[in-house]
C-alpha cells in the first residue's frame, strides 16, 4: 500500500512539538499510577473501575480538535476544513488498538492493585524490552549495539525484582495475590510494548496525510474504544452500583474520592495523548524509553508520599534500569552526531522516522 507523504513542519516546531509531548506523556506517566495506588490503598477495590479512569476523559480530547479546527478555518477554504478528518481504515485501526488499550488497563489496573507503585513502575520498565522487539518485527526498527544493551539490562532489571516478590508484599495480602498481581503487570507490560509499535505501524499504512490534528482524532477513537470495553467489565461485575457507597466509606472522605478519580481520569489524557504525540514526532521505541526513563522519578514519588520500602532488589533493579537509559541515550547521541557528518542525509529529531513504505 502506498502511503501518503506527510508534510515536513518546522525544525524546531517538532522539537516543540516532540518536547510538549514529552512534558504530557512524564505528567501522566508519573502521576497515573501513583492516584491509582492511593484509590486502592484508602479503601477503592474496584479493578475495572480503576481501569476505566484510564481512558474515560476521552471528551477532553475534543476540546484541542476544535481548536484545530477553528485554526484551520482562517486558514483554509471552508470546502476543504473538516472538523474530522479520520477515514474509516484508519477508524477501524485505531478502534482495535483501543480495544487492546482497554485490556491492558485492566491488567496493568489489577496490578497495581496488589503491588506497590516502585515494584510496578520497575516491572513496567520490561515494556521497552518488548517494544524494540514489536517495533523491530512491524516498523523495522534499526538497533545499534547501544540500544540492544539498554534492552538487555531493562529485562534483567525487571528479572533481579522478580526474584525477590516476597519481601516487598503488603500487609494482608496473600502471596498468591502478591505473585498474580505481577504476573498481571508484566502481561501489561508485554501488550502495551505491542500497542506501541502498533500505533507506528498504523500511522506508516494510513492511506491519509497524517497530522497531529489527525493524531489527536486517533487518541479519541483508541480511548472511546478502550473505555467501552472497561465498561462492559463494570456492566458484569455491577460496579456502577458500587461505586457511591464506596465513595461514602472512602477514607480520604466523599468529596476527596471523587477529586482522585476526576484527576485521574484527566492524567490519564495526558499519558495517552503525549505516548501517541511523542510516535508521532519520532518512533514507539523513543515513546517507550520515555516511559522508561521516568522510572527513577515514579521510584522516588512512591517512596516519598507511600512511604513504600526500598529494599536492595529495587536498588540494583534501579541501577541496572538507569545503565540502561544511559546507553540508550548514548547511541543515539553518537547516532545524531554521526548523521551530522553526512550532509546528504537529512537529520529528523530522532532517527528512524519512516515517511513512506
Amino acid at each position: 500500500m502506498e502511503v501518503v507523504k506527510e508534510p515536513k513542519p518546522d525544525t524546531t516546531m517538532r522539537k516543540v512539538l516532540l518536547l510538549i509531548n514529552c512534558i504530557l506523556l512524564s505528567i501522566g506517566n508519573c502521576g497515573g499510577p501513583l492516584l491509582m495506588r492511593l484509590y486502592f490503598i484508602h479503601g477503592g477495590k474496584r479493578v475495572w473501575f480503576a481501569s476505566w479512569l484510564l481512558t474515560v476523559g476521552w471528551p477532553i480530547i475534543l476540546l484541542p480538535i476544535a481548536c484545530a479546527y477553528m485554526h484551520r478555518s482562517r486558514t483554509q477554504p471552508i470546502s476543504e476544513n473538516k472538523f474530522f478528518f479520520i477515514k474509516p481504515p484508519l477508524f477501524i485501526a485505531a478502534a482495535v488498538i483501543g480495544t487492546l488499550t482497554g485490556l491492558d488497563n485492566y491488567l496493568y489496573a489489577y496490578g497495581v492493585a496488589r503491588l506497590p507503585v516502585s515494584s510496578s513502575s520497575l516491572i513496567i520498565a520490561s515494556q521497552l524490552a518488548f517494544t524494540a522487539g514489536f517495533a523491530f518485527l512491524l516498523v523495522k526498527q534499526k538497533f545499534t549495539s547501544y540500544s540492544i544493551n539498554a534492552v538487555f539490562l531493562l529485562t534483567i532489571g525487571a528479572g533481579v525484582l522478580a526474584l525477590h516478590t516476597s519481601s516487598d508484599r503488603p500487609a494482608n495480602e496473600s502471596n498468591r495475590e502478591y505473585v498474580l498481581g505481577f504476573l498481571m503487570t508484566l502481561a501489561a507490560s508485554a501488550l502495551y510494548g505491542l500497542i506501541l509499535p502498533l500505533v507506528e505501524f498504523t500511522y506508516m499504512k494510513a492511506n491519509q496525510e497524517i497530522s497531529y490534528a489527525l493524531v489527536m482524532e486517533i487518541q479519541m477513537v483508541m480511548c472511546l474504544f478502550a473505555t467501552g470495553f472497561c465498561t462492559v467489565g463494570m456492566l458484569v461485575n455491577n460496579d456502577f452500583k458500587v461505586i457511591p457507597r464506596e465513595a461514602r466509606e472512602f477514607e480520604l472522605g466523599e468529596t476527596k474520592y471523587y477529586v482522585v478519580v476526576t484527576v485521574s481520569a484527566i492524567i490519564g489524557q495526558c499519558f495517552f495523548l503525549g505516548v501517541i504525540g511523542v510516535i508521532f514526532c519520532s518512533s514507539s521505541l523513543l515513546s517507550g524509553i520515555v516511559i522508561a526513563v521516568l522510572l527513577p522519578v515514579t521510584e522516588i514519588l512512591a517512596v516519598i508520599f507511600y512511604k513504600e520500602n526500598f529494599q536492595a532488589e529495587k536498588g540494583v533493579a534501579l541501577a541496572l534500569s538507569l545503565w540502561g537509559f544511559v546507553s540508550y541515550f548514548y547511541g543515539e547521541i553518537k547516532q545524531t552526531n554521526k548523521k551530522k557528518r553526512a550532509p546528504e542525509t537529512e537529520m529528523p529529531s530522532v532517527p528512524n522516522r519512516l515517511e513512506s513504505v
